[in-house]
């Protein structure tokens, strides 16, 4: 597992053209710029980066342990741990070493504390605190959605407010983004997020063994095997229709695809664990039902926010986060309702919407350059698997019972 977990280490040293770049004089003075190490470890990647007040991503790692879960037909949380383990020192040491920075030239450390598998953010919190104590350095405790909420500030230049949707394997939340550390919550999934959906249904499907997937993650083979296949084979019915609210349910769609899957087998009586003939067809209804779902609540948040006046109609812009972003059909959709809303419609690149150093880091950041959060002592830090976004004005939502009008123009546009 070692040798495994070593070979899949790669490094980058990242300064895209657009960027901002750091200055070396500040008012005619030598200025030392603030410098951030990020560490990211909420789940299955290992993460370390080191970036600068300016947004210049100075050094980055990233230990990725898809491989190895994909072996065991999903994330096992002490599997997950062991390999944090094995791999954050060398990840921490290869993105300071690309950066060119010392531990003490860090202005901070900022570290996922919250949410995330328990196990997986203990190896993070207990492996920061260690270098927060030997070189004396304040610690930046960071919640893992608000970092993916603010990434799009490190590649674009975007203000306060603004609408977030953060699409994930382990969340899908819509909230308004007021301050670095100010967010409103309109919705969330009650039950699984859309990611860990999707990747359920590639196993029940068994794609793994399809030779065009062997290698991919359940939500990419979904994806892939998607565009070849035709969505109108099969029709899934829209989740909690009956609420007018942003929130969110995946387990009964879930259960509703299981059921479709289970009768192809018997038609083409086969078992499970073999492949269907059909089952591009399905991966292209499944992606289809959940982009249109995630769309429709998506149009009621903005609607929301701009009848509330949350948002102006005149700046209004959505944000979408996470790694179930980076599904392009899902992001087309996205983008077409933004378009059709006068909305601006922004998404990091598809690297920094998985899990990553970067984010965490540049979360650092933003909280060093408000002065929110910035500890001096650890005492009494602790790990949150489970941890709320900002403040819930979910049930405000719902009294306003907003009708979402019909997404057919929209879908066309996205088609």
């Amino acid at each position: 597992m070692k040798s495994v977990a070593r070979s899949l280490l790669r490094t980058a040293r990242c300064s895209p053209a657009g960027w901002p770049r750091s200055c070396s004089t500040h008012c005619g003075k030598l200025h030392r710029p603030k410098l951030v190490l990020g560490i990211e470890t909420s789940c299955d990647d290992t993460g370390a980066a080191v970036v600068d007040e300016a947004g210049n991503v100075l050094g980055e790692a990233l230990q990725c342990q898809r491989e190895v879960h994909l072996k065991t037909g999903g994330i096992i949380p002490h599997v997950a741990q062991q390999l944090h383990r094995v791999n954050i020192g060398q990840v921490v040491k290869e993105a300071l070493s690309v950066s060119g920075v010392s531990v003490n030239e860090l202005t901070a450390i900022a570290t996922t504390v919250k949410p995330g598998l328990a196990l997986s953010l203990e190896v993070g919190l207990d492996y920061s605190l260690k270098l927060v104590n030997k070189y004396q350095k304040p610690f930046i405790p960071i919640h893992h959605m608000e970092a993916h909420a603010l990434t799009i500030r490190l590649t674009n230049q975007v203000e306060f407010p603004f609408l977030v949707l953060l699409l994930s394997g382990g969340h899908c939340i819509l909230a308004v983004a007021q301050g670095v550390s100010d967010f409103l919550l309109l919705g969330q999934s009650i039950d699984i997020a859309p990611g860990d959906m999707l990747d359920k249904v590639a196993r029940r499907l068994s794609l793994i063994k399809h030779p065009e997937c062997h290698s991919m993650a359940g939500g990419k083979a979904i994806e892939h095997l998607a565009q070849t296949g035709n969505r109108q084979q099969y029709t899934f019915s829209l989740p909690m229709q009956r609420y007018r609210n942003c929130d969110f349910s995946f387990s009964g769609l879930q259960n509703l695809i299981n059921k479709t899957i289970i009768q192809k087998e018997k038609e083409e009586g086969i078992q499970e664990g073999e492949l269907l003939s059909c089952v591009k067809d399905i991966a292209a209804a499944v992606q289809h039902v959940v982009a249109i779902y995630i769309i429709q609540r998506t149009y009621r948040a903005m609607l929301f926010c701009i009848k509330n006046g949350i948002l102006s109609p005149k700046h209004a812009t959505l944000v979408v986060s996470g790694g179930v972003a980076s599904n392009q059909y899902i992001r087309k959709g996205l983008q077409a309702l933004a378009n059709a809303n006068s909305f601006a419609f922004l998404s990091p690149p598809p690297r920094l919407c998985t899990d990553n150093g970067v984010m965490i880091a540049w979360n650092g950041i933003e909280r060093l350059r408000a002065g929110l959060g910035v500890l001096n002592s650890t005492e009494g830090i602790r790990f949150e698997p489970k941890a709320p976004l900002g403040t819930d004005i979910s049930k405000q939502v719902e009294e306003d019972s907003i009708k979402v009008p019909k997404l057919r123009k929209i879908l066309q546009l996205a088609s």
